[in-house]
């Protein structure tokens, strides 16, 4: 019998929280920021796109070869690794004096923090398995949170401490987030057994690639991240590029970030009560197409109305990181999706920026690059029809008839 369940219990439920907020600080952080940074450090629109592409490649690497990390050394000691990466990592932007270390840095904190986005389900499934939509909620909502926050506070607290205060300011909650697992571990609440040993497809088990779920998780989750992660890159350049300012272009990154709360809240309970959610995944692309048209031919007129419909279009992503756990039977296959899905979802997503800002460059206009976002809507709707019918991991893995 374990002692003290319940404690165990709340102090996971502290650490789940606090490694949630502190999954996208570095990326919201750093983006209103571009044009003081960029200005003292001497890098351009090309550098700009290759910072936006950042996050989603340290995403998808570590992804990969996180699942293997947690079979290793155990779910805890894994996020609290995370953890660890995340706040040095914002801590040595905080002292970068040239775009290669600024680079580098950005790259240390962002593997913490993808390391952090595979660990996150799994962890809820082992410490929650009796409340998996409550906490998805519960840690989704957080995770918003973690990025709205730093995109609204990251240029008034530049004005007053300078941006690389700025930027090491976010070593703070990384490091709040690693107490919770140290205190788990040292009192044996998490151990390497957390995960079952051995590869992600053991003989017998077909590979992940192979199977149309993991697949569709993949496209939902890869195409919702190069839809954010382009808006969190180049929404403020397009407003400036329209006659906006540097401060309107902070507050619609950070109004974009801050209505992903509203789907944090909401979707994941959806998804617990929809058997086929591929009407949720078609009403999510119908918003982000209207924002996005909006956006392209009228940026400054009814920009709050674009902005709320870019905000509140990417659901997809609550609904994508909840159905990990609810297409999964075990800690196993919800580690192994998550870590497939996420991994090359993210390297899918990297694309997105890189892409916008290269087409930006080669027509001097914005109507390339959207059409470029309206044919990955197109993709993201194939991925939720491949989601559509209720099952289990567990049961695609299972090898095809006449290979047992």
């Amino acid at each position: 019998m374990s002692p003290s369940p319940w404690r165990g219990r709340l102090v996971a439920l502290a650490g789940i929280l606090l490694s949630a907020f502190n999954l996208r600080t570095a990326v919201t952080s750093l983006t209103p920021l571009f044009e003081p940074i960029s200005a003292e450090l001497g890098f351009g629109p090309t550098v700009i796109g290759l910072f936006g592409m950042l996050p989603t490649a340290a995403f998808a690497v570590v992804g990969v070869l996180t699942p293997r990390i947690a079979r290793r050394f155990g779910l805890e000691a894994t996020v609290l690794l995370a953890m660890l990466l995340s706040a040095a990592g914002s801590l040595l932007r905080g002292a970068s004096g040239d775009t290669a270390t600024l680079l580098l840095a950005s790259a240390t904190a962002l593997a913490g923090m993808g390391i952090g986005n595979v660990v996150l389900p799994p962890l809820v499934k082992r410490h929650f398995p009796d409340r998996v939509g409550l906490l998805s909620v519960a840690y989704i909502s957080v995770l918003q949170a973690g990025t709205f926050l730093p995109a609204f506070v990251a240029v008034p607290l530049s004005e007053r401490i300078g941006w690389p205060g700025s930027l090491a300011s976010w070593a703070i909650p990384a490091f709040a987030a690693a107490i919770p697992w140290l205190w788990l571990l040292r009192r044996g609440g998490g151990d390497a057994a957390a995960l079952p040993a051995g590869p992600s497809h053991p003989a017998g088990r077909r590979a992940l690639w192979r199977l149309p779920l993991a697949w569709g998780m993949t496209l939902m989750f890869g195409m919702t991240s190069l839809a954010t992660y382009t808006v969190f890159t180049w929404l403020p350049a397009i407003l400036a590029d329209a006659g906006g300012d540097r401060a309107m272009g902070g507050n619609m990154v950070g109004l974009f970030s801050l209505l992903g709360l509203t789907s944090s809240l909401t979707m994941p309970m959806l998804a617990v009560r929809v058997r086929r959610p591929v009407w949720l995944v078609a009403g999510c692309v119908a918003m982000l197409a209207l924002g996005y048209l909006g956006l392209l031919l009228s940026p400054l007129r009814g920009t709050l109305l674009w902005v709320t419909l870019l905000g509140l279009g990417p659901a997809t992503f609550p609904l994508s990181l909840t159905l990990i756990n609810l297409r999964t039977r075990t800690g196993e296959g919800s580690a192994a999706l998550s870590g497939f899905t996420q991994g090359v979802g993210y390297a899918l997503a990297c694309a997105g920026p890189l892409a916008f800002g290269w087409l930006h460059d080669a027509t001097h206009g914005w109507t390339w690059p959207f059409a470029f976002l309206g044919l990955c809507l197109l993709a993201l709707l194939a991925g939720g029809a491949l989601v559509n019918r209720p099952r289990q991991l567990e049961d695609e893995w299972a090898p095809p008839p006449g290979r047992l």
